[in-house]
């Protein structure tokens, strides 16, 4: 995928970008998902609220019982949606590492384990912080609710303001490790 904003069809739902099932496809086994061969007929791709405090998201229609059943018997899932967050719309790394995430969920890997972690990993690797615009607006949230906004050196005395969720490993003055008074 190219840089910049992603793009959205006509009707405002997000794009599938070209040849991702096909990578998909590539790397997973039919036991490991045995719902891909359904989802270009069952997908349905849309933005989340905006209110919505998950990045990405995804929906099967049947209950967890019914998915298990046909996750035996190899059936169709039924209609599963994907729901991504707008504010992804002008972050295109981590908008193709949230919808793979979410495209193995709807192919059938549900758990969050290390097989699934790879292959999110391998597919579409997470943005480094310096690369993405929604995650430093995050962690600025983040930090902005904590009630710390600057650290005190226990040693020296010497303040600067937080900039980090972790609390620091040394005094960026006297480089002692970090003790707060």
């Amino acid at each position: 995928m190219s840089e910049g904003p992603v793009s959205s069809s006509p009707n405002g739902v997000p794009d599938l970008p070209e040849g991702i099932m096909e990578e998909l496809a590539s790397r997973l086994s039919r036991d490991d998902a045995p719902f891909l061969r359904h989802l270009p007929k069952q997908l349905s791709l849309q933005w989340a609220d905006a209110s919505d405090n998950r990045l990405g998201y995804t929906r099967f229609e049947f209950d967890h019982h019914e998915l298990f059943r046909r996750r035996r018997l190899r059936g169709s899932p039924g209609p599963i949606t994907i729901a991504l967050h707008p504010r992804l719309k002008d972050d295109q790394k981590l908008y193709l590492h949230t919808l793979v995430h979410e495209l193995l969920h709807a192919a059938g890997l549900v758990d969050h384990g290390n097989r699934h972690s790879e292959l999110v990993n391998e597919i579409a690797p997470a943005p480094k912080l310096s690369e993405s615009p929604v995650l430093r607006s995050m962690r600025e949230e983040v930090i902005a609710e904590l009630p710390e906004q600057s650290w005190i050196c226990g040693e020296c005395g010497h303040t600067w303001q937080r900039r980090r969720i972790s609390l620091p490993q040394r005094c960026p003055k006297c480089a002692r490790p970090f003790s707060s008074r």
